[in-house]
C-alpha cells in the first residue's frame, strides 16, 4: 500500500526469467531455421538474421510482449521499440515462505530496482537484419539520513542482462540452445584508448573497424542516456543532445540559494564523428558546427563513451 514503491511499467515474474518461452505458431520461427547468430564485441553484443527487418520486427515484439513488457515506443518505419520500466522480481529472496505461499506475497515485494530496454531492428542489407538491445536500469534509494522518503535514481547499465535477452531472443528466431549458450559466453573485452591529437584535442582509438564501432557506439549512447537525433552512417556521424550534469559537491544548499550559476544547463548539441583508421577506428567529439571541441564537457563525453566500449 505503499505509495513510494509505485512506478509506471509492470513486473517481470521470476518464473519469466527462469523458464525459456516456447515459440508459438504464426509470426515464431520454426527451430530448424538457422539463420540467426551472435556477433560481439567487448560487452556488448548484437544479433544478425539472415531475413528482411520486416520479417523480423513482428517476432522481436512478440518476444518483448511474451516476457511481461509493454511498449512506450513502437516505431517500425525506423527500428525502434522501448519498454516501459519493469520490475526485475527475479531478484526477490526465495527463502521458505516465499516457496511455501507462491504468489500469494508477489504484490508484498519490491526489489527497489527498475529496466527498461530499448530495441534496434536495423536492416543491413537487402536480406540482413542487426538487432541491438542496451539497457537502462534505476534503482530505489532513501532521499536523505531520516529514511523516510525515496527516489529513483539511475544506476549503471547492466550488460549481462543484454546478453540473456540476445540469447532469449536468439533462441525465439529459431537459434538453436546450445549455440545461443555458447555465443553468449563472456568474451575478452576490446581495446578502447584515448589518445591526444594535440594539446587539448583528444580522441578515443578503438581497435574494431567502422562496422562494430558504429554499432557500440550507438549503443553506447543509448545506455548513457543520451538523446540521438539523427544518424548519418555514410558520413559516420551521430547527432546527439548532452546535458550535462551538476557537480554533487557543489550543490549544497547555499550554494544552490547564493549561486545561481551552479545549475545545470540545457541541452547542448554535439556531433559524434567515427573514421576508418587502418584496421581500426576513431571516435571524435565535435560541437554542433561540426568543428573539433576541446571543452569540459566534450572529456566528459569521451570519458563517457570509452567506459562503455570497454
Amino acid at each position: 500500500r505503499d505509495s513510494r514503491y509505485a512506478m509506471p511499467g509492470g513486473s517481470v515474474s521470476a518464473a519469466s526469467l527462469e523458464q525459456e518461452k516456447r515459440t508459438a505458431a504464426g509470426v515464431t520461427a520454426p527451430a530448424a531455421i538457422a539463420d540467426v547468430r551472435i556477433e560481439r564485441s567487448g560487452t556488448q553484443r548484437w544479433l544478425v538474421v539472415q531475413r528482411p527487418a520486416d520479417r523480423v520486427w513482428p517476432i522481436v515484439r512478440e518476444f518483448w510482449l511474451e516476457n511481461g513488457f509493454t511498449f512506450t515506443t513502437e516505431q517500425p518505419s525506423t527500428g525502434l521499440l522501448e519498454t516501459d520500466w519493469a520490475e526485475n522480481r527475479a531478484k526477490l529472496p526465495q527463502d521458505f515462505l516465499r516457496r511455501t505461499l507462491g504468489k500469494v506475497l508477489d504484490g508484498m515485494y519490491s526489489t527497489g530496482e527498475r529496466d527498461k530496454y530499448r530495441i534496434r531492428v536495423e536492416s543491413v542489407a537487402r536480406d540482413t537484419t542487426e538487432i541491438i538491445i542496451s539497457h537502462r536500469g534505476m534503482t530505489e534509494a532513501y532521499g536523505d539520513s531520516s529514511k523516510m522518503t525515496t527516489a529513483w535514481q539511475p544506476r549503471p547499465s547492466d550488460p549481462s542482462l543484454e546478453v540473456e535477452f540476445l540469447r532469449r531472443l536468439m533462441i525465439k528466431l529459431g537459434g538453436a540452445v546450445e549455440q545461443a549458450n555458447q555465443a553468449a559466453a563472456e568474451p575478452v573485452a576490446a581495446a578502447a584508448t584515448l589518445v591526444s591529437v594535440t594539446d587539448k584535442l583528444q580522441v578515443i582509438q578503438y581497435v574494431e573497424g567502422f562496422d562494430v564501432a558504429w554499432r557500440r557506439v550507438g549503443v553506447a549512447l543509448d545506455r548513457t542516456g543520451f538523446t540521438v537525433e539523427d544518424r548519418d552512417r555514410n558520413q559516420g556521424l551521430y547527432f546527439v543532445r548532452y546535458v550535462e550534469k551538476p557537480d554533487p559537491e557543489k550543490q549544497g544548499f547555499f550554494n544552490r540559494l547564493l549561486n545561481r550559476t551552479s545549475d545545470p544547463e540545457g541541452p547542448v548539441r554535439y556531433r559524434i564523428l567515427l573514421t576508418r583508421e587502418g584496421t581500426g577506428s576513431r571516435i571524435s567529439v565535435l560541437n554542433s558546427n561540426g568543428e573539433p571541441d576541446t571543452s569540459a564537457p566534450t572529456q566528459r563525453i569521451l570519458k563517457l563513451l570509452i567506459d562503455e566500449l570497454k
